[in-house]
């Protein structure tokens, strides 16, 4: 699967976010804890020299355990203030206010020095489409101040909120990166739902997703499903399709209805917990 997914609103959010970058002083960025990697934004990395830098690894509760660790371990010795959350429940959240002190420890230690005491640190919270950054920030604000929405690119315009005496957040709108070298990386991203539907071959993301589970976690989808799992994944899909009732006119399976299941079946969590992708066993240690 190829995928286009630059559309023109992003261009102009990146150059928006590259002029508030002089406003702040810690860039908060929230990746999916099942694509660590994959979702996290290597523009950030450019535009975010010399600011501290904490990393959320978002969805925790929809990732395997294990491998969210290596994941934490594999930031952290990047140098990255890494901590959990779930926006959506508010696990983790209240954490995230000691890990911003944290990372801004210096720059809080020269305000004193100049008797700057009490000045709110300013954070911009960054991620790609559907990352979860508006539950989040309405999450740690207490209140609806942003909105929400599962479609990428529901937050349009800047608003800075005030969290705490300590902290004011500054939203910026989801961006992608123009282009990725390496397919893969869009395959994760349309998994998870980073990417509009709208440009997707349900049928053929199902496909591969079921191709890495029946490697991966075998027996997921045959517990979900009720199925006899099969190396062939088409066969995998036409299974499901079998048991779920997905059929057209005239009696045949309805393989796109089947293939729908599937990916949010995932997306929500109903396959267990499942990372796609690992760190480096190098990296992490």
């Amino acid at each position: 699967m190829h995928f286009q997914w630059y559309p023109g609103h992003m261009t102009k959010a990146k150059r928006m976010m590259q002029e508030d970058m002089k406003l702040i002083d810690v860039v908060i960025e929230l990746v999916d804890a099942r694509i660590p990697l994959s979702s996290k934004n290597p523009d950030i990395d450019d535009m975010a020299k010399n600011k501290s830098r904490v990393i959320l690894l978002n969805k925790y509760d929809l990732a395997d355990e294990k491998h969210t660790e290596s994941w934490k371990t594999y930031f952290e010795n990047k140098g990255y203030f890494v901590t959990l959350v779930n926006s959506k429940n508010g696990n983790g959240v209240r954490k995230v206010n000691d890990v911003v002190q944290l990372a801004c420890k210096e720059k809080i230690e020269r305000d004193r020095k100049r008797g700057i005491l009490n000045r709110p640190l300013r954070a911009m919270v960054v991620g790609i489409p559907n990352v979860g950054k508006s539950t989040f920030i309405n999450s740690i604000a207490g209140k609806a101040a942003t909105k929400t929405g599962n479609k990428p690119g529901v937050t349009k315009g800047k608003q800075w909120i005030k969290i705490n005496k300590n902290i004011e957040l500054l939203d910026t709108p989801g961006i992608l990166w123009p282009k990725f070298e390496d397919q893969s990386v869009g395959l994760k991203l349309a998994y998870i739902g980073s990417i509009r539907e709208e440009i997707l071959n349900i049928y053929e993301l199902s496909l591969e997703l079921i191709r890495f589970l029946l490697v991966h976690y075998k027996s997921c989808l045959a517990s979900r499903y009720e199925i006899e799992e099969d190396e062939d994944n088409s066969i995998t899909l036409s299974r499901i399709a079998e048991k779920r009732g997905c059929r057209i006119k005239g009696g045949e399976l309805d393989l796109n209805k089947a293939a729908g299941f599937v990916v949010d079946d995932f997306r929500n969590g109903r396959l267990g917990n499942i990372t796609l992708e690992f760190p480096e066993v190098s990296d992490a240690e």
